[in-house]
């Protein structure tokens, strides 16, 4: 299905490439995502999102939440509450299941809110 979004506002980008190299996303020391094959998503009006495959990411720290939301470029997400050492952080990340055909390769990848984990750092490399 295409994006209602992209049909209606041409003039707004979401525009996805693939990192070149090694992208670990950690908390500390704990690594909780690690890939070589990670999407960045740069949207307008917002930061760049790390799209990272569900078999790289550490799903024993996430757990699924009831929260879903809507976007018209992308289609609808479901969220994940991360378990810490210290409590959780709720939809802390998220996942675009079946996502308009403009994002196909979306489909399952987990994405970071960093903003609600300050400690939470995306590092390239080996």
């Amino acid at each position: 299905m295409r994006s209602p979004g992209h049909q209606q506002h041409p003039e707004h980008h979401v525009i996805e490439k693939r990192v070149p190299q090694k992208l670990r996303a950690q908390i500390g020391a704990d690594v909780i995502a690690e890939s070589t094959d990670v999407i960045e998503v740069d949207e307008d009006g917002h930061p760049a999102r790390y799209y990272f495959p569900r078999a790289a990411v550490r799903m024993d720290t996430l757990e699924p939440s009831e929260t879903t939301t809507h976007c018209p470029f992308k289609g609808d997400a479901t969220y994940f509450t991360m378990k810490l050492w210290d409590g959780k952080v709720e939809d802390v990340a998220w996942s675009y299941e079946h996502p308009y055909d403009e994002h196909a390769a979306l489909a399952g990848r987990i994405a970071f809110d960093a903003e609600k984990i300050p400690d939470l750092q995306f590092k390239s490399g080996a």
